[in-house]
């Protein structure tokens, strides 16, 4: 017999559960996921992973949701500053609504980078730190090495030509040091970025800037110095921190994921919906651009994402085709990569525009050569302050190893048909005329790039070429050269494509291509199918494989070298 006592308790429990305040959680150890890759193994191993849009709409939808409280946020280094910006702009919303909003760290940054998460944390209400932690506030730098000297004591010699001189690339295998414009861009992209992370720490924290500055000159601080100098709120374990927050709102209130919460008061708005609804089209393009399809970036098993032409080619498309889609948002978080491959995903925006579908480009944290490429001709282009963009320029060379061979007694025949039949061979100098095939590529490159971002911001080709010349800016230095049209997140990208094409502020969002992780393991159906191309990773042509021994980009001549994403 079932005991009244136990069904009651149990009706009083999912009652509570139902109407009590929600406080809500988000934990970035692991980062944010901003698309699910490609592969379809790996899309599995990362539906764990909290996706940037699971964020965003569930801090939105919390605003005005009366049970959700607050939101506590569990901050460490993995997040790269352009998405900071954009969870920023999401936290600031939430306490503009009313809801209390607390970061927490164990340290910002041990032995390590800290600046970044500590200009995080310091968007919300209050920050708690862990006393045995630091503030790893230490500014921001940049550290670019310069190879030609190792490459010299190997037996290896460089030969690159770029456009122009602000196109870094060749720099790192053909320079000892620093070119007197390459320090000038590496010295305004660390001034910008400083200048923004010093003016939001001292908006976050109500303290001068010039105090912020001598803080930063000081750090990292430790936490009793931190606490003092009222850059933490109060010094505490992961267990104080709730236990206030549940002080605050009752033994009662009920922890969520914010991705959790999201997909399940997101449901209703997932469910097929009577009639058609018009939508805005959202078309992810991440990592370094290559011909074919999108997948892993490398041949390396943690590569990432890669942005292939005709994944993009095949979303532009369809979304065209669909009558409901009326405006095309592309997310663009990527170094560059093949010219060849950008150009094609360059026409796929100029079809959507010609067919009557505006086009707004949302740039993550890296939005450069390439990635601006594919980006020029959208009708606005939205970024953070903090995103690195621009790089308009191109380069492409080799690297000898004729000497490197030599010394460890490896020998080397050929024969060739065609006199420039070894032209891109690693163990034979460019002859004059090939030199002269490398410059018409170059050229022929520079000058389309130039034209294209002349056409699509409406400037001159001289006012571009001041703005071009391979140099990288921040967003905020983009915007007030013209290069970019607004500074803000994913989120302002949307609204401006709703307003652009008159849909209402709530249309829905639909991602295009769309394929479930186990439908990229079916065989394809024909080659317009989105599982058709495996991925492939010869932007280098048949110097892919030199290109990655040597730390080339394998991605191709549009490509910004190194890691560019400022955490």
């Amino acid at each position: 017999m079932v005991d009244p006592g136990t069904v009651v308790n149990a009706i009083k429990q999912a009652r509570d559960r139902r109407t009590a305040p929600l406080i809500l959680e988000l934990d970035l150890t692991e980062g944010i996921v901003e698309v699910a890759p490609s592969d379809p193994i790996s899309a599995i191993m990362s539906m764990r992973r909290t996706s940037l849009r699971d964020v965003l709409d569930g801090l939105r939808r919390a605003r005005s949701d009366t049970r959700v409280r607050a939101l506590v946020v569990k901050i460490s280094g993995g997040v790269g500053l352009a998405l900071v910006q954009e969870l920023r702009e999401a936290v600031q919303a939430l306490r503009d609504a009313g809801k209390l909003t607390v970061a927490w760290a164990e340290t910002f940054g041990e032995g390590g980078r800290g600046t970044v998460p500590f200009y995080l944390a310091t968007g919300f209400d209050k920050v708690y730190l862990q006393p045995t932690g630091e503030v790893g506030l230490t500014g921001v730098a940049i550290e670019e090495p310069f190879l030609a000297g190792a490459l010299e004591k190997a037996g290896v010699q460089p030969r690159f030509a770029k456009r122009h001189e602000y196109k870094t690339m060749a720099n790192t295998f053909m320079e000892k040091a620093y070119t007197p414009e390459h320090e000038e861009s590496s010295r305004r992209l660390v001034d910008s970025l400083g200048e923004q992370i010093t003016a939001g720490i001292a908006a976050g924290r109500g303290l001068p800037e010039d105090k912020v500055r001598d803080l930063t000159d000081r750090g990292p601080l430790l936490a009793g110095e931190a606490l003092e100098e009222n850059l933490v709120d109060r010094l505490g374990y992961r267990d104080e921190v709730y236990a206030d927050l549940r002080a605050e709102f009752g033994e009662e209130a009920q922890l969520r994921y914010v991705s959790r919460y999201n997909r399940a008061h997101g449901l209703a708005g997932r469910l097929p919906q009577p009639g058609r609804q018009d939508t805005v089209a959202l078309i992810n393009g991440h990592g370094p651009i290559r011909l074919g399809r999108s997948g892993r970036g490398g041949p390396f098993p943690n590569s990432g994402p890669a942005m292939g032409s005709d994944t993009i080619g095949a979303a532009f498309r369809a979304a065209v085709k669909d009558d409901r889609v009326k405006a095309i948002v592309f997310r663009v978080n990527s170094p560059g990569g093949s010219a060849v491959a950008s150009d094609a995903i360059w026409r796929e925006v100029v079809l959507a525009q010609r067919a009557g579908k505006p086009v707004i480009v949302s740039m993550g944290n890296v939005a450069a050569s390439g990635g601006y490429y594919v980006s020029a001709a959208a009708d606005t282009i939205v970024a953070q302050p903090g995103t690195l963009t621009g790089s308009i320029g191109v380069v492409a060379g080799k690297a000898l190893v004729n000497g490197l061979l030599d010394r460890i007694g490896v020998g080397l025949g050929s024969v060739a048909d065609g006199d420039h039949a070894r032209m891109f061979s690693a163990t034979k100098d460019f002859s004059d005329s090939e030199w002269e095939r490398v410059n018409a590529s170059l050229d022929k490159i520079y000058d389309d790039f130039t034209a294209r971002v002349a056409e699509g911001r409406g400037l001159s080709r001289e006012r571009v070429h001041e703005l071009a010349r391979g140099r990288v800016w921040t967003g905020a230095d983009a915007k007030e050269h013209g290069l970019v049209d607004r500074l803000g997140g994913i989120d302002l990208a949307l609204e401006v494509a709703r307003k652009k094409s008159g849909l209402a502020a709530d249309a829905p969002i639909r991602v295009y291509p769309h394929t479930s992780p186990l439908e990229r393991l079916r065989p394809p159906e024909s080659s317009e199918d989105r599982a058709a191309a495996a991925a492939r990773f010869d932007a280098w042509g048949s110097l892919g494989g030199l290109a990655a021994r040597l730390g080339l980009p394998a991605a191709g001549p549009l490509t910004l070298p190194g890691t560019w994403e400022i955490r």
